[in-house]
């Protein structure tokens, strides 16, 4: 969603030529490596077949048809990573409540693909389930496969491990890219391909890229990337989304494929990006496919709110003129574990996203409808088709506040290091993909074996650095606020260790191309690199192994450490875990890692789902890099999400 962020464009290093991709790649003896081959006939009938024995639904001059008949697409978005999958079904059930009769997804590559060749479609993951149950609660797809989504999330859905390549850019003719893209594209459509409405399936039409002209003006990575798609066997109408402007559109549309428009704010925002839309393509289909009813977050900042009176006056509007639409988000969820991006402004280098995504939403991150959704609801169902009725509106989720327990302290991190991680030697630092690591923390370590007195510089920190010395935290670092110096006074033999947390690749613009984490320069102490380094990757995983510890270890952490806890429950109900007064940090229950917390703001709540919960005991894992606030320290649940932002010194 690029034009929502204000962020200047840049231009692709290969400028559009007007040549199809296919003969460019061709004629350099390429195209083989990436362009990927039709789908089997027994798994994937041909666009002609499909589209003659079983399509149902068309893009025709200026209107979208199902079933022969016109029809206006009313939907919302939900991503199906961050909802708990037990909970898709009520939640997909209020969208048709509130008179929706599409649910809009992204496919996230990096969640189907977390290692190369390496795939997953389970649980969380089962794209096919989630649409599939959307079919059954009455509700038709729009599927936007990317392979670059933005969407607030890491490397903009990219897999982390495309940086371990040097010199790949994504999002380009780099042949490594497009073949690890097409291979991407093929497994999915391999997945879900036969969903399609060409193939009498729920899925309506599919995106091709994701808002391409806010990054670049590469005709042939356009076509070439619409040749992979069809190449998977994608043979349902596709289309492309971009802000409403000529050179958002010059950049991001294709020839034959139908262009919708994404905006934000109010009445006026919608009449001129839909006049800009008819100026680019007067031929093709009405349709808004990002109405940002609401905002996301960045630690350090506001809360976003929406005018809900607006967002139900645009949608007036737009439904009184026939205009199909995608409320960006109907239901934002929660981005879970590692999910989360990061941003960056023209006066900020490096804005984190919350692990909280409930964007102001309709249906808020606990799935329960808000103001906005009836007044969104009112307004639908004054444009409904002769005949149609609104469903009946469902019960909604009941969250419930929680007892305060006790957490106990695991240890330090550096007492439990050798459990979690064995170090490597490495004579210069190094970001952690080139030690294979994708996300969590990456620690340096570091004898020194003279006196340090001056200026440590941690060249291109990614993202927040604790530094320790023997154990004892000396200062932190923070990449948001351009912070990656520090004075040090340390006696020769000091152990010096620089913890370095991952806190979301950047997503959006021209900087997504180069978001490799940890330290991804080097360390300088007064101009001179400091060599020999043992380093500990922490991507967080296999925490099972820190066990019980003994009473040395169990002393309240200064630092870095963990503590443990067991919630009693006579019965799972959702609720917000109340995370204010420990820092910063991740939280684990029963294994489900729920998200990042940062008592900066505004996020001071972690959402913890029922079907997470079970009766009885609940183990809760909490990492924190400072040590809780109070003398007994505790978590509890509360019934509403928590945001407060601490006013900055």
């Amino acid at each position: 969603m690029p034009p929502r962020h204000r962020l200047p464009t840049s231009r692709s290093t290969r400028p559009g030529r007007g040549a199809a991709a296919a003969a460019l790649l061709m004629a350099l003896g390429l195209a083989a490596q990436w362009l990927p081959q039709p789908a089997r006939a027994a798994e994937a009938p041909s666009a002609a077949t499909a589209s003659t024995a079983t399509a149902r639904f068309a893009i025709q001059g200026g209107r979208f048809l199902l079933d022969g008949r016109p029809f206006v697409i009313r939907s919302g978005e939900m991503h199906y990573p961050r909802i708990p999958r037990a909970a898709w079904r009520e939640r997909l059930r209020m969208a048709r409540a509130m008179g929706l009769n599409t649910v809009t997804t992204y496919a996230f590559w990096s969640q189907h693909e977390p290692e190369p060749g390496q795939w997953d479609f389970s649980g969380n993951r089962d794209l096919r389930a989630f649409i599939r149950t959307a079919q059954e609660e009455g509700l038709q797809v729009i599927l936007r496969p990317g392979p670059y989504v933005c969407a607030e999330v890491d490397f903009g859905g990219f897999p982390a491990w495309l940086l371990r390549t040097p010199g790949l850019r994504v999002r380009s003719l780099d042949p490594r890219f497009m073949a690890a893209s097409a291979r991407f594209l093929q497994r999915l459509g391999d997945e879900i391909g036969d969903l399609q409405s060409s193939r009498g399936g729920p899925i309506l039409m599919l995106q091709v890229e994701n808002e391409y002209g806010s990054f670049g003006q590469d005709r042939d990575y356009m076509q070439a990337m619409l040749a992979q798609m069809r190449g998977a066997g994608f043979d349902a109408p596709l289309f492309t989304s971009d802000g409403g402007s000529e050179s958002l559109f010059e950049g991001g549309t294709l020839p034959g494929v139908a262009a919708v428009v994404n905006f934000g704010g109010g009445l006026a925002d919608a009449q001129a990006s839909l006049r800009a839309l008819r100026a680019w393509r007067p031929e093709g289909p009405a349709m808004v496919g990002e109405y940002w009813a609401g905002w996301f977050d960045h630690w350090g900042e506001r809360h976003h709110r929406s005018d809900a009176q607006a967002n139900a006056d645009t949608v007036d509007w737009l439904l009184r003129e026939g205009v199909s639409f995608n409320l960006y988000m109907f239901h934002g969820g929660t981005s879970f574990g590692w999910l989360a991006g990061a941003n960056y402004s023209a006066s900020e280098p490096y804005q984190p996203d919350t692990t909280s995504y409930d964007y102001d939403a309709a249906l808020d991150e606990a799935g329960r409808p808000s103001p906005k959704f009836h007044a969104l609801r009112a307004v639908i169902a004054r444009h409904l088709s002769p005949g149609e009725r609104l469903p009946a509106l469902p019960p909604a989720p009941v969250v419930r506040a929680l007892p305060a327990f006790a957490l106990q302290p695991v240890g330090t991190l550096v007492a439990v290091l050798d459990r979690l991680a064995k170090p490597q030697a490495s004579r210069r630092v190094r970001p952690m993909e080139a030690f294979g690591q994708n996300h969590g923390y990456i620690l340096y370590r570091k004898q020194l074996d003279a006196p340090a007195r001056g200026k440590l510089v941690l060249s291109e920190l990614r993202d927040h650095a604790v530094v320790m010395a023997d154990g004892r935290v000396i200062g932190t670092l923070d990449r948001r606020l351009g912070q990656n110096a520090l004075a040090l006074d340390l006696p020769a033999g000091t152990r010096l260790d620089l913890l370095v947390e991952a806190m979301g690749r950047i997503g959006f613009g021209s900087r997504l191309v180069d978001e490799h984490k940890g330290i991804t320069r080097s360390v300088r102490l007064n101009d001179q690199e400091l060599l020999d380094w043992q380093v500990y990757t922490l991507p967080m995983t296999g925490l099972e192994r820190l066990g019980p510890t003994d009473a040395a270890a169990r002393a309240a952490p200064q630092g870095p450490g963990f503590w443990r806890g067991t919630l009693q429950l006579a019965q799972p109900a959702d609720s917000f875990l109340d995370t204010r007064g420990w820092g910063k940090g991740q939280v684990w229950v029963n294994g489900q890692h729920l998200g990042r917390f940062w008592n900066i703001g505004p996020q001071q709540s972690l959402y913890l789902p029922a079907s997470w919960l079970r009766a009885g005991a609940n183990e809760v894992l909490v990492f924190s890099t400072q040590p809780p606030t109070g003398a007994a320290p505790t978590l509890q649940g509360l019934a509403e999400p928590l945001y407060e932002t601490p006013d900055r010194p």
